[in-house]
């Protein structure tokens, strides 16, 4: 399967590197480039791409604001978003989460890591490794200004769902969460599915937003 993939970054040489490098893969095709945020939401209006590789910084419409809008648009909620950022700590990072990103990269990684990373996410995956989680909720999740959207309903959930979804919020691994909990791989991947499905999220992204959001975990 030919996944389809679009850049977003305000420097054309930075579009141009990154184009060169996905047609090294035969498995990914570059259906558009855009060099703002609102060129972005209508290059994957009119493409709907598999993967949106989506710099954050960038003049007018921003990373963050391109993200939102897309996540808002129904028939665009399977587009995935993956923000290009500069620094693991940028402050856009964890709202670009909140808007609908299903992780992050940095500009300065190893070209193999950006096309595996790619690929992990049009698997449907999170892009947001153990450490990167526990460091965007110690720096962020805590901050008032950040916080503070309506609980999302979390009744329907069991006690287990919930453990696991505590669990997931705090940055453990899927294998991880085997040890912690003595269950299989494949139950911890069942959990996860029914936690997508429960809570309406997109990926293991969402479900870690969704814990802090609705104060099952709070920050430490």
């Amino acid at each position: 399967m030919t996944i389809s993939v679009a850049v977003v970054d305000d420097e054309a040489l930075i579009r141009g590197s990154i184009r060169t490098l996905l047609n090294t893969a035969d498995d990914l095709r570059v259906v558009g480039e855009a060099g703002d945020g609102a060129g972005a939401v209508e290059l994957v209006t009119a493409e709907r791409p598999d993967v949106v590789l989506m710099d954050v910084r960038m003049p007018g419409v921003d990373g963050v604001e391109a993200t939102r809008r897309i996540n808002a648009t129904p028939h665009l909620r399977t587009v995935k978003v993956i923000i290009l950022t500069t620094f693991d700590l940028d402050e856009y990072v964890y709202a670009a989460l909140r808007a609908g990103a299903s992780g992050f990269l940095l500009k300065d990684m190893r070209p193999s890591g950006l096309l595996d990373a790619i690929r992990l996410v049009a698997a449907g995956d999170a892009l947001l490794a153990p450490r990167v989680t526990r460091r965007l909720i110690r720096e962020f999740a805590a901050r008032p200004d950040i916080l503070g959207l309506p609980p999302r309903e979390l009744s329907a959930l069991t006690r287990r769902e919930r453990e696991v979804l505590v669990l997931v919020a705090r940055g453990l691994s899927n294998s991880e969460l085997a040890d912690r909990l003595c269950l299989s791989p494949a139950t911890i991947k069942t959990y996860i599915t029914r936690l997508l499905a429960k809570l309406d999220a997109r990926d293991r992204a969402e479900l870690v937003v969704i814990a802090y959001d609705s104060r099952l975990v709070e920050p430490r």
